[in-house]
């Protein structure tokens, strides 16, 4: 297979490019809007209909100008007094994020991660169509999960094609993952979601989004060292 020039980068490279590049937001305020539209959904939900640039703010765990600043590149500058229309508000942030279109999804690698990825509800709410599972094992070829029907990974460019895929997920261990993402980079995927635990190299039209569990944790660890040592501190 020919591929394009690769280049190696960070685990969240170039998260949220596409609409930096695009609209001119900066890439930390991309990755905070969906922070802001996920508080604002569970307001909508709760039955409020406005709130105030602080509530917003506070809940979301950024300062008020930061929030006031980031929201105004979507145009949104709210009502003195009043605050910001919440629903409104979801639009306008769905729309940045390009979550008004609708997204073709595919998973390889349908393990206990994968599976529970497959079940996850909340592709379909935000406007992703999981379309394909693949798994290189056989044994697990022909089940049902979610609904859907686990292929072979052998059938990962054609699944692609028929379903226009834009966005592949990536369930595999870490030796199989590159070699999946070269795969889905050569059908013409240009977003990629890895939780596999390995740094992919991809072209640089091509964006990374890697979880990696833990590397969350071993931060927490850090934070949870440091307020021990800080109350030992007060304590002595």
């Amino acid at each position: 297979m020919t591929m394009t020039p690769r280049s190696s980068h960070s685990p969240n490279s170039r998260a949220g490019g596409r609409p930096g590049r695009r609209t001119g937001i900066s890439e930390a305020t991309v990755a905070r809007l969906p922070v802001y539209l996920r508080v604002l959904t569970s307001l909508a939900e709760s039955g409020v209909s406005t709130v105030s640039s602080e509530v917003l703010a506070n809940a979301a765990g950024v300062g008020p100008a930061k929030l006031r600043k980031d929201l105004s590149h979507l145009g949104s500058y709210g009502t003195r007094g009043v605050g910001y229309d919440v629903e409104f508000l979801v639009y306008q942030i769905s729309r940045a994020l390009g979550l008004t279109q609708h997204y073709s999804v595919v998973i390889v690698g349908v393990g206990n991660l994968g599976q529970a990825l497959a079940g996850y509800a909340g592709f379909g709410t935000r406007g992703f169509r999981v379309v394909g599972l693949l798994d290189a094992d056989r044994a697990r070829v022909g089940s049902l999960i979610a609904g859907i029907e686990v292929r072979h990974s052998d059938e990962l460019e054609t699944i692609i094609s028929e379903h226009d895929v834009s966005i592949g997920v990536i369930a595999t261990p870490a030796g199989a993952a590159q070699d999946v993402c070269d795969r889905l980079v050569g059908a013409g995927v240009t977003s990629v979601l890895n939780f596999a635990p390995v740094v992919l190299s991809v072209p640089d039209d091509v964006d990374v989004r890697k979880v990696d569990l833990s590397i969350e944790l071993q931060i927490l660890a850090f934070h949870e060292q440091r307020k021990s040592l800080v109350e030992q501190e007060a304590v002595g």
